[in-house]
């Protein structure tokens, strides 16, 4: 049986509907602002794998709330380590193109020195640090610009946008791959899968939608596919501050997928199947 850490959560609510047979542990079942607890109860759960789909990623919250991301997305992962490595059994992690400073434009490699620019990235790049010392069969997923029919995200909110406008104006120079979080859980379920049959193939991977684009050009895709007459007008990211610095590259090297028998997941049709889903039709 798989242990699901997150359970409303855009890759968690896919992840259900792949692992049937999972345990889904929300903030009522695990509270992971609490991590002492966390130890216990895998240890009376006694799982064959641990998937971590929940996190902190309030991104401009974190810069005020740094000590509670920090519990959420690196004490409580630590915590997940000690006890699969107690237990033996695989651990896979979900991370983020935020632990990189952005600078450049060309993709980041998994070995790519990590410099975080806020409060969010520097306490996922600090969950990752403590799994990969403590958990010798964990794989850490680096993934970008998640977004499903589920919760709160990009592809959602211009949709919302576009009923009642006919314009926006829309970040172009960040660049980076949007993700299905459908792709994102059928790559966990592999990769925990694979942990179990080969231990060798733990390690850090990069997991994201090809081809890379600009915020803009998404958004662009997002209107012709749903059939919204929007127009959008490119604006740079300091026309539009926010409290968190987000960085300009996203762009992740995802070669290290080959390793685990993964390509990259194409966006566009995941746009599709996600506004299939939410009923949306051009």
């Amino acid at each position: 049986m798989i242990l699901v850490f997150g359970s409303s959560g855009q890759v968690a609510t896919e992840l259900r509907e792949r692992l049937p047979d999972a345990m889904f542990l929300g903030r009522a079942q695990a509270d992971l602002s609490k991590p002492s607890d966390i130890v216990r109860t895998i240890a009376e759960i006694r799982p064959e794998a641990i998937i971590n789909a929940a996190a902190y990623t309030a991104v401009d919250k974190a810069e005020e709330e740094e000590a509670l991301a920090l519990k959420i997305n690196a004490d409580a992962p630590r915590m997940m380590a000690q006890a699969a490595a107690s237990l033996d059994i695989p651990l896979v992690h979900i991370s983020t193109d935020y632990v990189f400073d952005g600078s450049g434009e060309e993709p980041f490699p998994t070995d790519a020195e990590t410099a975080p620019l806020g409060a969010y990235g520097r306490t996922k790049l600090a969950g990752e640090a403590a799994i990969a010392a403590i958990a010798p069969t964990c794989a850490i997923l680096r993934t970008s610009w998640v977004f499903s029919p589920h919760g709160a995200n990009f592809l959602k909110t211009m949709l919302r946008l576009s009923e009642t406008r006919d314009r926006l104006t829309i970040v172009a120079d960040q660049v980076g791959g949007p993700t299905p979080a459908s792709a994102i859980a059928a790559a966990c379920v592999k990769i925990a899968g694979l942990l179990k049959d080969d231990p060798s193939k733990a390690g850090t991977f990069h997991f994201s939608g090809a081809p890379d684009v600009s915020w803009a050009d998404f958004a662009r895709e997002i209107f012709r596919q749903a059939g919204r007459p929007v127009s959008v007008e490119d604006i740079p990211t300091s026309a539009y501050p926010t409290p968190a610095r987000r960085p300009l590259n996203s762009r992740l090297d995802c070669r290290s997928l080959s390793a685990v028998g993964l390509d990259r997941p194409d966006w566009k049709a995941g746009v599709a199947e996600t506004l299939a889903k939410l009923g949306v039709t051009a």
